[in-house]
């Protein structure tokens, strides 16, 4: 199928237009494994330089070995045979191909075997293992669990689990889920309790666990006898027979990828970081990873989705030509490219601003003489990650959902039918705005970050940049800019205490859609075509805009005076 790098332009002008030196040299801590390890970059353009032959390499596995097989992947499915799950044949010949090519720790400190992978590299690098198969999620979790166990664990918890997830020979799971416990973490039942001599042991059931086969797991379980967030810790699990998998879930798409339920009796374990701090600290931090790497599977899936229908579209005639030059089939083909460019334009900008947090973060801990001169900068970025982390995952799972919805709809009857491609990026989509939070929770997630100032402030930043070169289309912005300002103050002034909770969405979709202007506009500095995508998407933005201002400024809220009476 050819390298899933070099054949998407957009990629390779981010690649190519991302400011990422202040991202490698905090991720490089002043390039202190220059001496130490023969594959380290040397410095800022060698460290550009390695990123591509990185991703080069994730390009062509992808292309050439795990799209071919996405199909046969899909329809072969997972089983579990005498308690352990086997995976098609098709992720695991590519998953020992990805373990040969030294990816499987593509994040992970070059110390414990890794790449030493920035998180936007790593956020690539995942959009396009999904664009080949949405179900092959093994190289992301590997990721997720392994950075969290490097940011959180003890050294020696990190030299015994990290080598073998680098390596591969260990795969891994986030074991969060309970049957009473979906999005409601805090209600977490699972028990861990402590014998004589201080072992820790976890004792009942988990539900929905992605991979939840891998051998190690970071475990949520209630260690003390405080209710709520308060008495839940976080536990590094490893396979043994005292964990069974009760059975695999049958799912509507990534039947890749196996999703366990698992019974714990008395099974032995080790804390990791502090009692009481499991989903205060640890496993938010896990979920947020997750959450962006969600985002990369989203706009990976998306992007095959709107392939396929474009080829389709090409292909297919009817009443003598192409459907493709029909104007209500490239309208929405291009409303799809429009939508995914302006996915990935975020999806990228978030990467980088969490590298940065997480960057300055470790600079901190490593040289606590610069704690206080970083202080304000962290907590910006903090504040930022906060914001954009649930904006990505929003956007992005509910336009992968659109654009596949869409693709079935270009191809007629014939995207109903499993024989094409779009009928398994449509089930596959389908996952992505329900897991690791819905969309409603991104919303709670982020809506405070809107009517804080958070987002008003990093769009008052953006726009300090001259956008004068977009004419009409920057105007359009500024008139969107002040709108969005007033309707949050409206909102903030209600009297109504549900009132903002009811216009969340509105508020949140208001703030991304500029958000993603001013980074598309950022974009079009560099490309006429991207300055046309910018003009598209800031049409749009400039209509949703007015008609959520119009809604909730007009103090729209029968819903919440009439929702009784009409449910019931």
């Amino acid at each position: 199928m050819g390298n899933f790098l070099h054949d998407n332009e957009d990629i390779l002008f981010h690649l190519e237009h991302l400011d990422l030196d202040r991202v490698i040299e905090l991720k490089e801590m002043g390039f202190a494994d220059k001496d130490s390890y023969a594959h380290a970059p040397q410095n800022i353009e060698d460290a550009k330089d390695s990123y591509m032959k990185v991703l080069d390499i994730v390009g062509e596995l992808c292309g050439d070995y795990l799209a071919p097989q996405a199909s046969e992947i899909d329809e072969e499915g997972v089983k579990l045979i005498d308690g352990e799950v086997q995976y098609a044949k098709g992720t695991a010949e590519v998953l020992d191909l990805f373990a040969k090519a030294d990816l499987m720790g593509f994040a992970l400190p070059r110390k414990y075997g890794g790449l030493n992978m920035p998180t936007t590299m790593t956020t690539i690098a995942a959009e396009m293992v999904m664009r080949a198969d949405g179900s092959f999620l093994n190289f992301g979790l590997q990721q997720d669990i392994g950075e969290t166990i490097n940011k959180f664990a003890s050294e020696d918890q990190k030299m015994e689990f990290l080598p073998k997830l680098c390596t591969g020979e260990h795969g891994s799971s986030m074991i969060l889920t309970e049957p009473d416990a979906g999005s409601d973490l805090p209600a977490v039942a699972l028990r861990a309790y402590q014998d004589k001599n201080g072992q820790w042991f976890l004792h009942g059931v988990k539900r929905f666990i992605t991979n939840g086969n891998g051998e190690i797991g970071l475990v949520l379980a209630r260690s003390e006898d405080a209710s709520g967030a308060r008495g839940l810790s976080q536990f590094i699990y490893k396979r043994d027979d005292k964990m069974v998998i009760r059975r695999l879930e049958d799912k509507l798409g990534i039947h890749g990828s196996p999703t366990c339920e698992l019974q714990f009796n008395d099974a032995p374990c080790v804390l990791m970081g502090e009692r009481g701090r499991g989903l205060i600290k640890y496993t938010m931090w896990l979920m947020n990873s997750a959450r962006l790497g969600i985002g990369a599977q989203a706009v990976g899936i998306a992007e095959a989705a709107y392939r396929e229908a474009d080829k389709y579209a090409s292909e297919r005639e009817q009443f003598g030509t192409d459907i493709r030059s029909m104007v209500p089939v490239y309208e929405m083909l291009t409303e799809m490219k429009v939508a995914i460019e302006a996915g990935r334009s975020l999806l990228y900008e978030t990467a980088t601003v969490v590298d940065i947090k997480e960057g300055l973060e470790h600079m901190a801990e490593a040289h606590p003489e610069k704690a206080k001169e970083l202080k304000s900068e962290i907590k910006k970025y903090t504040r930022l990650a906060g914001l954009l982390t649930p904006m990505v995952k929003a956007y992005n799972t509910e336009m992968c959902n659109k654009v596949a919805y869409d693709a079935i709809q270009i191809h007629g009857g014939t995207g109903f039918m499993r024989e094409f491609n779009v009928e398994r990026h449509s089930r596959d989509a389908r996952i992505t705005n329900i897991y690791e939070g819905t969309t409603q929770l991104q919303i709670v997630a982020a809506i405070g970050g809107v009517t804080s100032g958070t987002a008003m402030d990093l769009i008052n930043e953006m726009n300090e940049a001259d956008f004068s070169f977009m004419g009409d289309s920057y105007k359009l912005v500024l008139e969107a800019k002040e709108k969005l300002a007033e309707t949050i103050a409206l909102a903030k002034a209600s009297d109504n205490k549900n009132f903002i909770t009811y216009h969340s969405r509105r508020l949140v979709e208001m703030a991304i859609a500029l958000i993603q202007s001013y980074l598309l506009m950022r974009d079009a500095r560099h490309s006429d075509r991207k300055k046309k995508v910018a003009q598209l998407f800031i049409e749009k933005t400039a209509s949703l805009v007015e008609h959520h201002k119009h809604f909730i400024t007009d103090g729209r809220a029968v819903l919440l005076d009439h929702y009784k009476d009409i449910i019931g």
